[in-house]
């Protein structure tokens, strides 16, 4: 698919972030937009992003929902057909993803399902919703979002991070079967696993909010709590610091992971678009994301060590996965 002009596409997490980058960038292409997220504050931004950009005739639809619920993405499905008045569609970016539910230990089961559950039955559900769609088109990609954290299930010494990385090894493994299921049973399919590092992205804050269920900005006495005892476990005297102090922490941690980004979100979302341009099936996002990649695959069972971190954050000062 080299060319997006006349094409529809479905992207899940168009809220924010990559999702709306990619939203705007294949709008501009000339291509139609479907989007989803449980914002719809954020996608009517991102709507009036793209219409500035939108060429004439290109169809930008929003539709409120949950991608971790089955019956909310067959919604989403049939709001699609129904709206972009088509029954099929070329391109299908199951984008949407949060954080949360670090450890099988300390965290709830709640929370660490919640983040599973997002992360891999999100893109499991829109394969599933959206296939019939797509095989009815005459080319078609499906694009599924994982991370580094799909193959380096880290983001270093003492932070455990097994829900959002277990969902992301399941999206890459999930995806690589896909390669040979569609060579054989709809070659006129092609699939791409994406793997980004630290993008500039909101979701620090997003995921905050989607497992508190709630569009407040400050933390709960529940998440002041957990933020004292991760802090604790980091090595720092949290003790000794007020709850106003946790909380502008928890905030410049969000700007951080925003702001101090190796990769923008917007270049993320164009090194994505030219991968599927280039039928890769394996898109790795960010020099980070490169680099790391070389590192597991010279020494995969030291990939753990307390000091594989630190040499690799030396070369590439990274601090936060993606």
């Amino acid at each position: 698919m080299k060319d997006f002009a006349g094409k529809i596409a479905v992207i899940t997490g168009g809220g924010t972030g990559m999702g709306r980058e990619l939203a705007r960038q294949l709008v501009a292409e000339g291509a139609s937009v479907a989007m989803c997220d449980v914002s719809a504050a954020n996608m009517a931004e991102t709507k009036s992003l793209c219409e500035k950009d939108a060429r004439q005739g290109v169809r930008i639809t929003t539709h409120v929902a949950d991608v971790s619920i089955e019956d909310q993405m067959n919604r989403f499905r049939d709001e699609v057909a129904e709206q972009q008045d088509t029954d099929h569609i070329h391109l299908l970016f199951n984008n949407a993803g949060i954080g949360g539910g670090g450890s099988m230990i300390a965290s709830s089961r709640a929370e660490w399902e919640r983040t599973f559950n997002v992360c891999w039955y999100g893109v499991y559900y829109g394969v599933r919703a959206f296939l019939p769609m797509l095989l009815k088109a005459s080319e078609g990609h499906i694009v599924n979002t994982s991370s580094v954290n799909g193959f380096w299930a880290s983001l270093g010494p003492n932070v455990p991070h097994t829900a959002y990385s277990a969902a992301k090894f399941a999206v890459k493994g999930f995806t690589e079967a896909l390669v040979n299921d569609l060579k054989v049973n709809a070659p006129h399919l092609k699939c791409s696993v994406v793997m980004p590092g630290h993008i500039g992205t909101d979701i620090v804050a997003n995921s905050r909010k989607v497992l508190v269920g709630s569009e407040s900005d400050t933390l709960s006495a529940e998440e002041l709590t957990r933020s004292r005892e991760m802090l604790k476990r980091m090595g720092v005297d949290a003790a000794a610091m007020s709850d106003a102090q946790i909380q502008a922490l928890s905030a410049e941690r969000a700007r951080r992971f925003h702001d101090d980004a190796p990769t923008t979100a917007a270049q993320a979302a164009t090194i994505i678009l030219d991968g599927v341009k280039a039928e890769t099936w394996r898109i790795l996002v960010g020099e980070d994301a490169q680099k790391l990649d070389a590192a597991v695959r010279r020494a995969p069972e030291h990939a753990y060590d307390a000091d594989f971190f630190e040499r690799f954050n030396n070369e590439v000062g990274w601090r936060l996965g993606g």
